[in-house]
């Protein structure tokens, strides 16, 4: 087992795939940084909230980020995270999307995952572990995006405007407010906003009132309070939107991240 280890230490290890744990307590966090290869990060437990300068991920328990090689990041730690990574060699990154991306972890890659921590760095490519890692490399392939990001647009005014709303996000803001704050059409502005974030504005207000709720319900703040805090008229609308996201109720999720 590769524990509480800096892939730097093993990073010259040549084999494809790496995998390492780590324990982390309830706010911690990693400053800037980046790694030679591809990382697929998830969680047994708490929530990751990863950033770059292009956005903002949010990775609960059942589900990974995947960071290809390069990439700067920071990551901070809501409630009491176990991490599992696997370090991907460049070359192979190629095949993995090319920028920051939230995936889906089925019951099977799960379970890979977790075997893969058993294995060493320096596993025998013909072995039993050899086999698992080189299943896990295929199964990487074919992740499910997922919508828990939110990206940061290039536009500096934009840009600005995103980042203070991540501050107080609500579910009320409207085109009209954020199209009049930065002078230009509402017309103007959507184009603007999809092209630079991949996304249109009510997505991507959805997806950041997700990402500033997630961490506040692992540390045990009410549904209704949260709900109310990002502008829902009830918990019943805020719990509908969470479910059609994630899958399951918060409460559901709730059991699964303690």
């Amino acid at each position: 087992m590769v524990r509480n280890v800096r892939i730097d230490e093993i990073d010259a290890v040549p084999r494809p795939l790496i995998a390492t744990r780590h324990d982390y307590p309830d706010g911690g966090s990693l400053s800037l940084h980046r790694h030679r290869r591809g990382q697929l990060i998830s969680s047994a437990s708490g929530v990751l909230i990863m950033s770059t300068p292009q956005g903002r991920w949010v990775v609960p328990p059942g589900f990974g980020l995947w960071i290809p090689p390069g990439v700067m990041h920071e990551v901070r730690m809501s409630g009491m995270v176990t991490t599992h990574s696997l370090y991907l060699e460049p070359s192979l990154s190629e095949a993995m999307p090319d920028r920051c991306q939230v995936v889906g972890l089925s019951t099977l890659v799960r379970s890979l995952i977790a075997r893969a921590m058993d294995v060493p760095a320096d596993y025998d490519p013909d072995s039993h572990d050899g086999a698992v890692m080189a299943l896990i490399r295929y199964e990487m392939l074919h992740l499910p995006a997922q919508s828990l990001s939110v990206p940061f647009p290039s536009h500096p005014a934009l840009a600005e405007r995103c980042r203070r709303f991540l501050l107080a996000p609500t579910v009320h803001e409207t085109i009209a407010q954020w199209s009049g704050s930065l002078g230009v059409s509402r017309r103007a502005f959507t184009r603007l906003f999809r092209h630079e974030t991949g996304l249109s504005f009510l997505e991507w207000r959805q997806q950041a009132c997700l990402a500033a709720a997630l961490p506040r319900l692992v540390e045990g703040d009410p549904i209704t309070t949260v709900a109310i805090d990002l502008g829902y008229d009830n918990p019943a609308a805020f719990t509908a939107m969470f479910k059609r996201v994630l899958g399951s109720s918060p409460r559901a999720y709730l059991g699964r991240a303690g």
